[in-house]
């Protein structure tokens, strides 16, 4: 894009960034969102919270700054940040409710991320990004090298430099990076790694895009379903095809791979575990920004699969026949009032019968019928010979489904997935058959899980007796896996 003075003053006009930046709400707004969507990660959010949180943050302001800074009540100020002439909110609703969603627009996150970028930075670092645009370079050149024998040269060089490291090493001789290098790398990683998340959003973006112009087409389309079908699978196809594509596929299918997950997981605990990155206090969700790269790649995912479902309801052609009899109604309705605009005839053009009230009449009612009165003996209780111990009617067996909700989870913060028996190993069960049968009951209901039944797995607890021994007691099972 050429920076020259139409171009910059067509975007300070219509870019919703730019327009948020020249906003008097600017700090509100940007600080808001910024706290809200960014920093947790979060892509979706209903209206109800986030006017919840809004109307804290402008109570807040309000005692700072006074009562007539935000007179507005917060659903207002999002549905007015979500209008078409700001653009910096996306108000849509979900299949199946009818309560309005909220997400961040790329347009709102380029600002926020350019906002942040203002502020002076203690360190700067310059090496790290000169040894990646190196690599690049050289990946490229080699990437690109059709000639077997440079090819098998360039690996000999690459073999030669690894041996000697390794005779280094050997020797005694271990190269390590100080604290300003680790630094300056760690400061590039987290940098890729926000700007990768704000690239999610873009994606998902124009995948929804395509799907609202599918839309459209179906709606409106009047000719043959296979000239739709080969209009819309070639835009499909290109998109998939398109560098943008091609990019996103390589990573999501790398990101899938629960070998990859695993060493991410190890690399972060090593990183953060270092000095020089303690010092730096880095952000708590850095530990799982992997997480947080899976989950937003799950919500483009979804928009393609909402664009594959539409095609789906295309082909059924029951539904099409169906469907067909009332678009010609419709597209009747709509041609007669655009015709009807410009010049609407004289007097009534359609009348419609007025609704009428049901009458019930009162010989239709059923009489009254009087309550039967049940006729109870008067008996004296006598008291019984048997001496029996009351406190048998109040020992009852209760599990604490939330203690053990609560372990699930905590088990599954750091890793994919475990077994059922690793939980019990971690934290035994202490109400033996009635506490397994609540696993695998909030296995079923709270958490997702897999049954391995070609692999039986035994379950052990300790139980007390009646003469107040422990014996050791088991139960064998599939084997049951909670994943995340």
């Amino acid at each position: 894009m050429t920076l020259d003075y139409a171009t910059l003053d067509a975007l300070r006009t219509h870019h919703p960034a730019w327009r948020l930046l020249r906003s008097d709400h600017a700090p509100l707004v940007a600080s808001f969102l910024q706290r809200v969507f960014v920093a947790p990660n979060v892509r979706v959010m209903a209206a109800a919270d986030l006017a919840e949180a809004l109307e804290d943050e402008l109570y807040a302001l309000r005692l700072h700054v006074g009562e007539s800074a935000f007179p507005k009540p917060a659903l207002e100020y999002l549905n007015d940040w979500a209008a078409p002439d700001k653009g910096w909110l996306r108000k849509f609703y979900s299949p199946g409710t009818d309560e309005a969603q909220f997400d961040l627009t790329p347009a709102t996150e380029k600002a926020i991320a350019w906002l942040a970028q203002l502020s002076e930075r203690q360190f700067v670092g310059t090496e790290s990004r000169l040894l990646t645009l190196f690599d690049l370079l050289k990946q490229m050149s080699e990437g690109s090298e059709a000639d077997p024998a440079k090819r098998i040269a360039e690996l000999h060089k690459k073999r030669d430099d690894i041996d000697a490291e390794i005779a280094r090493v050997l020797s005694g001789d271990v190269p390590l990076l100080d604290d300003t290098a680790v630094k300056d790398r760690f400061q590039q990683f987290m940098q890729g790694a926000r700007e990768l998340l704000t690239d999610f959003r873009e994606v998902e973006h124009n995948f929804r895009q395509l799907d609202r112009r599918v839309r459209e087409r179906i709606a409106l389309w009047e000719g043959s379903k296979g000239a739709l079908l080969e209009d819309i699978m070639g835009e499909r196809d290109a998109i998939a095809d398109s560098d943008q594509g091609k990019s996103f596929r390589a990573f999501w299918d790398f990101l899938l791979s629960s070998r990859r997950q695993e060493e991410l997981t190890e690399l972060l605990d090593r990183v953060l575990a270092l000095p020089a990155v303690a010092g730096l206090n880095p952000d708590t969700r850095t530990r799982r920004v992997h997480y947080d790269w899976m989950e937003a790649g799950e919500h483009a995912q979804r928009t393609v699969a909402a664009l594959s479902q539409q095609l789906r309801r295309f082909l059924d052609d029951q539904a099409w026949l169906e469907n067909r009899r009332i678009m010609d109604i419709l597209h009747g309705i709509e041609s007669k009032a655009l015709a009807l605009r410009d010049a609407p005839p004289p007097g009534n053009v359609m009348e419609m019968a007025e609704s009428c009230a049901d009458i019930e009449l009162a010989m239709e009612r059923p009489l009254f019928t009087p309550a039967i009165k049940p006729v109870i003996v008067d008996l004296a209780l006598q008291t019984g010979d048997d001496d029996i111990d009351p406190s048998a009617l109040f020992d009852q067996v209760v599990v604490d489904k939330a203690r053990i909700a609560r372990h699930i989870r905590q088990a599954l913060q750091d890793r994919a997935q475990i077994n059922l028996s690793e939980l019990v190993a971690n934290q035994p069960l202490q109400q033996g058959l009635a506490e397994l049968v609540a696993y695998l009951q909030l296995g079923s209901e709270a958490f997702s899980t897999v049954v391995d039944e070609d692999t039986p797995e035994p379950i052990r607890w300790q139980a007390v007796a009646t003469d107040g021994q422990t014996i050791t007691r088991s139960a064998r099972l599939p084997r049951v896996i909670f994943t995340r």
